[in-house]
């Protein structure tokens, strides 16, 4: 099997078909063997019926991974991996916003160029909304700033990979996923190349703005413990500026006989300390929650059922 198409999908009825019909169009004529693998990801409408039918009817190697519910598309794009047989794989969305005949793209870049092992596409000029792309700038400004590894700006999940880094992506079986920091940490030498998402056939996108805020914090907590850091430097900070008050309060009251200040001064400290502590607190607190959850070594994914229509020979 040369290529492994793995498509994430959660609640895309409407779109599954198309997409099916249009790898169907792209790859006709190509001298070799592809799958395509749909991830299921709790869909709560028709997507699982219609993957069904799709496997059932087609004469090219279909399989699908049946989630028992909505284990999110970080565990969608790690279960197509692992379920992947292809030399390369690529990771591609159902909803047509990233056309298939870019795939056959990547494989030319990939099969031409030998020292590099990943292709991946970015959108230079983003069509999301104004405050999104505001937070997605920063966002990639302050990873940058404090992660050891590089975040390539408006690059997306959207890429194709070889086998060696697969299989190394494969090794980082951690249950908080966040794949865009994980294709850099492993290494390996990626090819951008720009692309201009197009508009999706059918729905909305299921992102919501929280939902990203979060993943952001995800990908923080995941590949630096700079926050960390920064909660002691306010703490060392802050202790420096109270023993200089301190200093001169001694100073005020028995040197100047100046009367210690009041109620309003030691209410307004009091806050703002108590304010920094719960900072501080909130801070460890992500970082220890996501530990004991990884120490139950739960599984990234559950599959209720997974449907090959063998025809791979």
């Amino acid at each position: 099997m040369k290529l492994s198409l793995v498509v994430p999908c959660y609640n895309e009825e409407e779109n599954v078909e198309l997409f099916y019909n249009e790898v169907v169009k792209s790859f006709k004529g190509e001298n070799f063997k592809y799958e395509i693998i749909f991830i299921n990801d709790g869909s709560k409408d028709e997507t699982v019926t219609i993957l069904k039918d799709i496997a059932s009817n087609s004469k090219e190697n279909i399989k699908i991974i049946n989630f028992s519910r909505n284990f999110g598309k970080e565990a969608g794009m790690y279960a197509g991996l692992k379920e992947s047989s292809g030399d390369y794989v690529s990771i591609i969305d159902a909803d047509l916003q990233q056309h298939p005949s870019l795939v056959l793209e990547m494989l030319n870049i990939l099969e031409g160029n030998p020292e590099h092992d990943s292709v991946a596409a970015f959108q230079e000029k983003r069509k999301d909304p104004f405050f999104k792309r505001i937070f997605s700038n920063l966002f990639y400004k302050i990873i940058n700033k404090i992660s050891d590894i590089e975040f390539v700006p408006g690059a997306s999940d959207f890429r194709l990979l070889n086998r060696n880094m697969v299989n190394a992506i494969l090794e980082m079986s951690e249950y908080y996923r966040f794949s865009k920091g994980i294709f850099s940490f492993v290494g390996f030498n990626t090819y951008y190349i720009p692309y201009e998402a197009e508009k999706r056939a059918h729905g909305s996108s299921k992102w919501s703005f929280w939902g990203l805020f979060k993943y952001a914090i995800e990908g923080i907590v995941a590949f630096t413990t700079a926050p960390l850091r920064i909660a002691t430097f306010i703490g060392i900070l802050i202790s420096l500026i109270a023993f200089i008050y301190l200093l001169i309060l001694v100073i005020q009251t028995i040197a100047l006989g100046i009367a210690v200040p009041g109620y309003a001064s030691t209410l307004g400290a009091v806050l703002l300390l108590g304010g920094i502590q719960l900072f501080a607190l909130g801070i460890i607190g992500e970082y220890l929650g996501r530990t004991y959850v990884e120490t139950k070594r739960r599984p990234i994914y559950i599959a209720k059922e997974v449907i090959d229509n063998n025809k791979k020979q």
